[in-house]
């Protein structure tokens, strides 16, 4: 599915405006959802850096995948900057996603994985002790309880 988001820049409201639309139809963008932020907000999120101005962007009505979403707040960041366009408008394929690796920013980089760890020291710091004794599970309370002598006969059942 091709997708366009389409970003506008109000100075007289102080707004910024994003628009994402969709390509339902052969060669016709239908418009899905329009979200207007504050421009002191977006201006605050820009300050913090790329990834608060994905979060700031991203509501429940619209929520790009982290790909289109970047390339979002970098068109944002360059609207809102001294002498920025009124307007920018980016075309995506969502056959992009397949075809690109994500790039993480460094701030949500995982460290690295040491890969000399023994799991079976993973598991045994994961067990609880309390399991190990019979008791607990002698003492677990269901309210589910099997008769012991009374298993059904398979032609009654059926």
């Amino acid at each position: 599915m091709k997708q366009k988001y389409a970003i506008i820049r109000d100075d007289d409201q102080k707004t910024l405006v994003v628009r994402e639309y969709a390509e339902l139809d052969k060669e016709m963008m239908s418009l899905l959802c329009e979200e207007t932020y504050a421009q002191d907000k977006i201006n605050a999120a820009i300050k913090e850096g790329p990834l608060s101005v994905i979060t700031a962007i991203r509501t429940n009505n619209m929520y790009p995948p982290t790909l289109f979403a970047q390339a979002i707040a970098q068109a944002i960041t360059g609207l809102l900057t001294e002498g920025g366009n009124q307007s920018a408008e980016l075309f995506f394929d969502d056959k992009d996603l397949f075809n690109q690796e994500i790039v993480m920013p460094p701030e949500e980089a995982d460290e690295e994985v040491d890969e000399e760890v023994d799991v079976d020291d993973l598991l045994d710091d994961a067990i609880d002790d309390d399991f190990e004794d019979d008791k607990v599970l002698k003492e677990l309370k269901s309210s589910i309880q099997v008769a012991d002598d009374e298993t059904p006969d398979i032609d009654d059942v059926v």
